[in-house]
């Protein structure tokens, strides 16, 4: 198995699996003197830990972080940082009758296709437990992304058919945290909040949508052709597990507007070049425009779900699974952390490329 690297000048490399002893990573390129906020680490693993409200997973897992390397008396070095979060609460036994079962709509078939052997115990190195890895990365990112002025907020904004149908400049995205499901909207958050927890009581699971927003991003971040930042942004998003779409700017409703009515008109503001629509997504040609940058992702149902499904086994004999264990019903609350920390490594990594690139 390879590509568990992210990067180009600032590198993640992760890993471990569900159910094995520990989940780590190596970062790789890290600027040297930023200052480290433990807390803040961990406060953004616990955003994204399982068994945290009703309407996850009932895994419990504290997922604390020990930093092994490239840290001096709180600040970075500039050396490879070094980390693992240990796993504590497996239950392996909840997956034995999955050994030789293929879970529909899940990566078991595939991987046992590529690979000719699969870790059945929480879907391996398939599981969305890998992605503590990047929350660890992103947070890091962010650290660096704040000595820029950079900001990087995502929440949700649709739950199955419940969305949210004012643009984000509307809402107080200071309000994220104050409700389980992470949606600014408080009113539309409890409703989301009683439909995830009442698929959850059915044993079946519901997919949704999470809305990001990176503001103060410079103009300039980015390469022409095959280096897009939209194209970047794009490919950390859907690498995320459960993911099945990437939009930024006005994404699928562009071709509802005409080329007048849809372009973004130039204006002064106080010697600065702004536009007066952001219908673009801070990104022009590949490249951003220092408007803000914004995006959505879309996110299925959880694949595995307590409920009697057809399926086959190995011999490809025709079977019925019911599965066990501990699963998210809907995976979305838990992503908002996972989009930002992708979201974060990309422009970092993105930033110190265009520091390179150009004088």
């Amino acid at each position: 198995m390879y590509n568990n690297t992210f990067g180009h000048f600032v590198r993640l490399t992760s890993f471990g699996e569900s159910h094995g002893p520990a989940i780590g990573g190596v970062i790789d390129g890290f600027p040297a003197g930023i200052e480290i906020d433990f807390d803040f680490v961990q406060s953004e693993l616990d955003r994204r830990r399982p068994g945290q409200s009703r309407i996850t997973t009932s895994r419990k897992e504290g997922d604390k972080v020990e930093f092994l390397s490239g840290i001096f008396e709180g600040k970075s070095t500039g050396c490879p940082i070094g980390f693992m979060i240990r796993n504590q609460n497996q239950h392996s036994n909840d997956y034995n009758n999955m050994r030789e079962i293929y879970r529909p709509s899940h990566a078991d078939y595939a991987y046992m296709m590529k690979y000719g052997i699969r870790d059945h115990n929480g879907g391996g190195r398939s599981s969305a437990r890998e992605t503590i890895a990047r929350v660890v990365g992103g947070a890091l990112c962010k650290m660096a992304l704040k000595q820029l002025g950079i900001e990087v907020t995502a929440f949700v904004s649709q739950v199955h058919d419940l969305k949210l149908d004012k643009p984000y400049t509307a809402y107080d995205l200071t309000t994220i945290e104050d409700n389980p499901v992470r949606c600014p909207d408080q009113v539309l958050a409890q409703k989301m909040e009683e439909l995830i927890f009442e698929t959850k009581g059915k044993g079946d699971s519901i997919g949704g949508e999470v809305f990001c927003v990176i503001k103060n991003v410079p103009a300039g971040i980015g390469q022409p052709v095959f280096g897009r930042l939209g194209a970047a942004l794009g490919g950390a998003m859907m690498s995320i597990n459960a993911a099945k779409a990437f939009q930024y700017g006005d994404g699928v409703d562009a071709p509802l507007y005409t080329g007048s009515a849809h372009n973004d008109a130039f204006y002064n503001d106080h010697g600065q070049i702004r536009t007066k629509t952001n219908y673009s997504g801070g990104i022009q040609g590949g490249i951003s425009n220092g408007e803000d940058i914004y995006f959505r992702v879309t996110f299925k149902s959880v694949a595995t779900v307590l409920m009697e499904q057809q399926t086959v086994d190995y011999a490809g004999h025709d079977t019925l699974l019911t599965a066990r264990g501990r699963h998210d019903p809907c995976v979305v609350p838990r992503a908002v952390p996972i989009v930002e920390a992708m979201a974060a490594m990309t422009i970092l990594d993105h930033y110190l490329m265009n520091k390179a690139t150009t004088l």
